[in-house]
């Protein structure tokens, strides 16, 4: 290494090949097929190359995951090469952990990483006048900047074919998939057991976590471990899905939510259940009850051909039946894949009333009514179940075997 006196005097990119690839999450023939498919979309779209900058599909293309912490990350495909193009402060960890080649750019002045993707270009002798970028996630100043970059390449948007492809699962995403549905029944048998008066909402969900972590190490050990959660609510923390888990102690009575989200290397999978501890009183099972209805119901209508939305007109009309669609806080369900609580959606496949896609065999969706009653009434709280169920050529596989209903979680401890 050279002897370098003074900041002007450090290279503006990197090229750290530091140890060896490390095995990936699934096979090269599978990341070859996903940028097969991607090339096909540059080619409909007469693309001389795309840059990826979400979390999502430099993920899913490359099997790279960053971290954020203010810097840029991208991925630069071609229709000869697929580099990643990262942080110094990541060293050679991007390079192991991804498949492609890599460019590592430095802190020692601005722009490098703009610098650095016009050499992922330069490199492959390529001079390009149409470049695909991801409108939906790109900020404007980004894309503001990539213009700059390549002034005279015009920028169109891929984000939503990139989002279609990734809507159908391949056997090796599926499998990781069922993996990650069986890892989040363990979190809740771990919770449902460790479920009493006066423990802490945030020392369950610790409970749930640990669980989950040991065994996602155990079944993916080459990969990082990272990012699982659990949000377990109680009383009137259960009213909103997205509630984080607070010091309240959990008392007899409570209305419960166990929310459990094991992440298997950016996989998402969850388990979503209503509990109580202690007997519910009559309201409560009423709307309990009802919710699970729905639930049934939804899980019957997840079927090849099925639309979404008229998935959820239908369960709307359950609803309606017991007074309760005004209580609905979200959609029914949605598409599992690269994505977590900060990143990642495939918001063409939810089951909504506005969304009219058609479901597909390798389409993988939840089904998850939710309805929160307001404080001061009977039966106040959050209600919701949640299943994953992988669309097949006939039908649908559940993949979630933890069980839901007034018949198995209430608590008596």
């Amino acid at each position: 290494m050279a002897n370098v006196t003074s900041v002007g005097e450090l290279e503006r990119l990197k090229t750290l090949h530091n140890g060896e690839k490390q095995p990936l999450t699934f096979s090269d023939a599978e990341f070859e097929r996903r940028l097969s498919g991607l090339r096909s979309i540059m080619a409909e779209k007469d693309l001389d190359a795309v840059i990826l900058t979400s979390y999502q599909n430099i993920k899913y293309y490359s099997d790279f995951l960053f971290t954020y912490f203010g810097r840029s990350y991208a991925l630069v495909v071609t229709q000869q090469e697929s580099i990643t193009i990262t942080a110094n402060i990541d060293a050679g960890m991007p390079w192991r952990t991804s498949y492609g080649d890599n460019i590592v750019y430095t802190d020692w002045k601005r722009d490098n990483f703009y610098y650095a993707l016009q050499e992922a270009l330069n490199r492959q002798g390529i001079s390009a006048k149409r470049i695909g970028v991801e409108d939906d996630t790109v900020p404007t100043m980004q894309r503001k900047a990539l213009q700059d970059t390549f002034p005279d390449a015009e920028l169109l948007d891929v984000s939503q074919a990139a989002m279609r492809q990734r809507m159908i699962k391949s056997a090796e995403e599926i499998e990781v998939i069922k993996h990650g549905a069986r890892i989040g029944d363990i979190g809740g048998e771990a919770i449902k057991a460790a479920i009493r008066e006066g423990i802490t909402e945030y020392e369950v969900a610790l409970i749930g976590v640990e669980a989950m972590t040991h065994e996602i190490a155990k079944t993916f050990p080459d990969r990082e471990v990272r990012d699982t959660w659990v949000w377990f609510q109680s009383g009137i923390n259960t009213d909103g899905a997205h509630n984080w888990a607070t010091t309240r102690k959990l008392q007899r009575g409570d209305l419960l939510s166990l929310n459990c989200f094991p992440m298997t290397s950016g996989y998402y999978t969850a388990l979503e259940r209503t509990l109580t501890l202690g007997q519910p009183d009559a309201r409560t099972l009423e709307l309990w009850k009802a919710n699970v209805e729905v639930h049934e119901a939804g899980l019957e209508l997840i079927k090849p051909g099925a639309v979404c939305k008229d998935i959820a007109h239908e369960l709307n009309e359950i609803f309606i039946g017991h007074g309760l669609l005004s209580n609905r806080t979200f959609g029914y369900g949605h598409s599992f894949g690269v994505l977590s609580h900060y990143y990642g959606r495939e918001a063409g496949l939810e089951l909504r009333e506005d969304i009219d896609t058609v479901l597909e065999p390798g389409m993988v969706v939840s089904m998850e009514p939710m309805i929160t009653v307001m404080e001061g009434e009977p039966g106040a709280g959050g209600y919701r179940e949640h299943d994953i169920l992988v669309v097949g050529e006939d039908g649908a596989e559940n993949i979630t075997k933890f069980p839901y209903g007034p018949e198995h979680n209430i608590i008596d401890a």
